[in-house]
């Protein structure tokens, strides 16, 4: 193949010259036939590698050209030369050489659309929520279709010919959907690579989202292409939109530190995140955009063809950036998000939404009695912190509390982690982060009730004056615990902010999140959350409103008169690790936290562990932004919010406790 001959995007035409050659004694359609047979057989992988190696070569062509463009100066009058033919002109030996040409993608009109579809991975990508379908070609604007079935057969082509024309024909549509068979997905070309339909599974079991969330995420980071611009459609029901919605955006992480990858500098643009400024500093550069829209089915099975509301477009926008800061700070390693670096990223967040949050660290932790959070972060170059950000708007009628388990890093203090447990524990910052996320949505969606974010900041690290296993500390509620396990710090730092957010915020409501324990993983497993509450009625709610949102949730046991006894001690009111671990931990991780609240509390109690769900391989998930607003989406003014939060319908098994 000659190396300034230009090859397309999806990679198909360019491999079909380059290997036609392979079969020279064939005639050239048996040859073109042969290509596409070897084309049809490489694996998805083999077909990304050729597409990169075809992208670095329009690259170096594109270079090239820019070069020759440089180098092409003004030309100077020139004297008359002295041996010039018959017609007046020079000699070929001394004409001026021709310039080669540049591709043709750089000289035409016509390379616009061509220039957008370029591959470029060293962005990141743009999530935009459109109110209804634009208009677009598939060549020059990828797209990809995904609805359940059962929804796909209920589309015309006249509905998606604004995303297809002139590409895609209805034949060929009407047989891309009839071939569909999904087990769990499926998906078929309409054209090329540049527009696809995918099918969802066909069934949802009653544990799981209606919306088929998690399938949504894989199929977007399966099938999107990583160019200029593309468009993903969701086919769903109203009352999945939400979910579907924050299913795509889980699929386009912000943080990387990849060589030449632009992606760190740009996102120091959303609300900063502390670093040492060491990302790459082009951050004019512009990014891909993944523009997300939607086709609806109303409850008579038709397509609803009413453009998305402005509320809604706001709910959409704001869910997806605070899902993305969640997620990124994840992501981020200690050395670029220590308690210093989420204390910065608390302030911005405060400062665009002109708040301004009240920050406890250090010795002053210790003088006011927050014997959890020092005793665990003390031994960091880093010192502990507590900080809270309050939203108090007039007429609240409750006020409702968040509070966030920060450990930045957990080595597991002197009762250190082994050197396969410990990579990863930079996610030991999960439930802080999507506290973050969440109260940042909520307030921008218009919350209506006071509410509070309490963020538990601290590095369980090793040294000189790290706590020792059978040390005492007293807590903020006043009672002792001996130290028994310094693994065991997440609800030392949540007992102190659940005891804060009710003695000095007097929160009537108070939920805590935490990436508590890795037993949660074997009871919940790595897509359900576990949730351990006082009341049946909000235990009931949470779980709706998992499957409303996508950050699903399951019910663990909530019984202390039955497990609280693990943590018996004999010099102290409590140890802060179990005796039998085979005895519920995930629950008794739970129960430590509520005996600091007092287990008479008047109040509702909800704890979520998420240790699991916060990541799916080595990228976070941004889970528990979208569960927490719909379980408060009452409590807020967007219409869409209020549309899917947990209605206050009685639990199936609502019993009363007796004494």
């Amino acid at each position: 193949m000659e190396d300034d001959m230009e090859p397309f995007v999806n990679g198909f035409f360019s491999y079909l010259i380059e290997n036609m050659s392979r079969w020279p004694n064939l005639p050239r359609e048996d040859a073109l036939r042969q290509a596409a047979q070897n084309w049809k057989n490489l694996s998805l992988m083999e077909k990304q590698k050729y597409r990169t190696k075809m992208e670095k070569r329009r690259i170096r062509n594109d270079h090239k050209c820019i070069n020759r463009r440089h180098k092409r100066q003004p030309e100077k009058p020139k004297p008359p030369c002295a041996r010039t033919s018959p017609h007046g002109s020079c000699p070929s030996s001394h004409r001026m050489k021709r310039i080669k040409r540049c591709p043709r993608s750089c000289r035409s009109q016509r390379s616009k659309s061509s220039c957008k579809l370029k591959r470029d991975n060293s962005m990141a990508t743009d999530v935009k929520f459109n109110a209804s379908l634009s208009c677009s070609d598939p060549q020059s604007h990828p797209v990809l279709i995904i609805g359940q079935l059962r929804h796909l057969n209920l589309l015309k082509f006249s509905h998606l010919e604004s995303k297809l024309s002139p590409r895609v024909t209805e034949e060929t549509f009407s047989h891309a959907v009839a071939c569909l068979h999904p087990a769990p997905t499926d998906r078929v070309s309409l054209y090329l690579d540049m527009a696809t339909l995918a099918a969802l599974p066909l069934k949802a079991s009653r544990h799981n989202t209606t919306s088929r969330a998690h399938a949504i995420t894989r199929l977007v980071k399966n099938h999107v292409l990583n160019v200029a611009e593309e468009s993903v459609v969701l086919v769903c029901e109203r009352e999945n939109l939400f979910a579907s919605a924050c299913a795509v955006v889980r699929a386009f992480p912000l943080y990387s530190r990849k060589t030449g990858n632009l992606a760190a500098a740009q996102v120091k643009k959303e609300f900063g995140c502390g670093g040492d400024g060491d990302g790459d500093s082009n951050t004019d550069a512009g990014r891909n955009v993944v523009n997300v829209e939607f086709l609806l089915i109303n409850k008579e099975g038709n397509v609803d063809c009413e453009p998305l509301t402005e509320d809604e477009l706001l709910c959409l926008n704001e869910t997806a950036r605070g899902i993305r800061l969640t997620a990124r700070i994840v992501d981020m390693p200690c050395n670029e998000m220590n308690v210093d670096h989420f204390i910065q990223a608390v302030e911005e967040v405060g400062k665009d939404l002109c708040l301004k949050p009240q920050v406890i660290r250090g010795e002053e932790l210790r003088e006011r009695g927050f014997g959890g959070i020092y005793g665990v972060g003390k031994a960091a170059a880093v010192p502990p912190a507590l900080v809270v950000l309050s939203h108090l708007p007039k007429g609240a009628q409750e006020t409702i509390a968040l509070v966030g388990k920060g450990i930045v890093y957990d080595t597991g203090g002197l009762s250190i982690k082994a050197k396969t447990g410990m990579p990863g524990m930079k996610r030991d910052c999960g439930g802080a982060a999507a506290i973050l996320g969440a109260f940042y949505a909520a307030v921008k969606c218009g919350f209506k009730d006071n509410l509070h974010a309490v963020f538990c900041l601290a590095e369980n690290s090793v040294g000189p004056n790290a706590t020792r296993p059978d040390d005492i500390h007293t807590l903020y509620s006043g009672r002792t615990v001996e130290i028994n396990n310094t693994d065991a710090e997440g609800r030392l730092v949540l007992a102190d902010g659940v005891c804060f957010a009710n003695k000095d915020l007097k929160a009537n409501i108070i939920l805590d999140m935490a990436t508590l324990t890795g037993a949660q993983g074997v009871a919940t497993g790595k897509y359900h959350g576990a949730v351990l509450t006082n009341s049946e009625t909000w235990e009931a709610k949470s779980l709706q409103a998992g499957r409303k949102s996508g950050d699903l949730l399951a019910p663990i046991i909530y019984c202390p008169e039955l497990h609280f006894s693990e943590f018996a001690s004999a010099i102290a009111d409590m140890k802060n690790s179990v005796a039998d671990r085979q005895n519920a931990q995930s629950s008794c991780a739970g129960l430590f936290i509520a005996a600091h609240l007092g287990f008479d509390y008047p109040g509702i109690w909800m704890h979520v562990d998420m240790a699991t769900p916060v990541h799916c391989g080595e990228r976070a998930t941004g889970y528990g932004v979208a569960l927490l607003l719909t379980l408060f989406g009452g409590h807020t003014k967007s219409e869409l919010l209020q549309s899917i939060a947990p209605t206050d319908e009685e639990p199936p098994s609502k019993r009363l406790c007796r004494d």
